[in-house]
């Protein structure tokens, strides 16, 4: 049973994080992206709070300990890379969201090379390049005049950062690993990210933005974002990591663009293009070579 509501988890949970992107476009001229990423988080700490806070305070003294490194972890991963793909939303497609999103794996390896000093395999490597020129052709449109005249589409350069941001997060868990329970360091985690938002989100709302209107469509879109991508995703995660493995946990996520471009074209009218097709296959082939030969290691 266990098992089955592993592999359950491992559908929705790519579901939801293209969910998150589809939704974030559609509603992204209604909110201000760090309101938008502020107001989600704060209501994903209200709603793990009771049962996350105790695991905290049994545990205080290592967050007492760690408080640092739990710092930059948290603005790495809930403070940046969400609010970069809010960004992100505003001037791309949830389509290019999801399949540059789907190059984190590439990503976390070239860091790891960079910076850990991995050894990569030729074959990795070739997976990253794959990958990498997969991300070109989306960005670029397929035009690689776009590339020569440095006329990029500013939401898939921010996108490309966002992913940067998640990829730097992920060598730096793995390099400072932090001995808390799961559900104590996602607690820390959303609350140490939200203080590292708070001050751009002032920032934004005294000087840039104003705020945005309460409406029912933005307390819908918040409350997706805090229950769906946010506590259920990571919990799905999680668990699907414990019993079936990371290896086969992360081969779901390839299902992330193909949900997104599906929601997509369904509720945002968005239609898929040959650069996308072709991008996507890139970074398929370039994920897949890029995983496998890091799994024999």
């Amino acid at each position: 049973m266990a098992l089955r509501l592993a592999y359950l988890g491992l559908i929705l949970t790519p579901l939801f994080w293209a969910g998150n992107a589809v939704v974030a476009r559609a509603v992204a001229g209604e909110m201000p992206p760090l309101s938008m990423s502020f107001y989600r988080w704060l209501l994903a700490l209200i709603l793990v709070a009771p049962i996350g806070l105790p695991a905290v305070w049994r545990q205080r003294e290592i967050v007492r300990q760690h408080w640092l490194i739990i710092s930059v972890l948290a603005a790495f991963s809930v403070g940046a890379f969400n609010s970069l793909l809010y960004f992100a939303a505003l001037t791309t497609t949830a389509t290019n969201i999801a399949l540059i999103n789907t190059t984190i794996p590439v990503m976390v390896a070239l860091l790891a090379w960079l910076l850990l000093g991995e050894r990569t395999r030729p074959l990795q490597a070739m997976g990253i390049t794959l990958a990498i020129v997969g991300i070109v052709t989306v960005v670029a449109r397929g035009r690689w005049q776009t590339l020569m005249q440095l006329d990029w589409h500013p939401g898939d350069l921010i996108m490309v950062l966002a992913v940067f941001c998640w990829g730097l997060f992920s060598v730096l868990l793995r390099r400072h690993a932090v001995p808390l329970t799961a559900l104590a360091f996602l607690t820390v985690q959303i609350a140490f990210g939200l203080v590292a938002i708070l001050p751009f989100y002032l920032v934004d709302l005294v000087f840039f933005s104003g705020g945005f209107t309460v409406t029912s469509t933005n307390l819908l879109a918040l409350g997706f974002f805090a229950v769906f991508p946010g506590i259920l995703a990571y919990g799905f995660w999680n668990h699907a990591v414990h019993e079936v493995g990371p290896a086969k946990s992360a081969l779901f996520m390839y299902l992330v663009p193909i949900f997104a471009a599906v929601m997509a074209t369904l509720f945002l009218d968005e239609r898929l293009a040959w650069f996308h097709v072709v991008g996507g296959v890139l970074i398929l082939f370039g994920l897949l070579l890029a995983t496998r030969s890091g799994q024999r290691r």
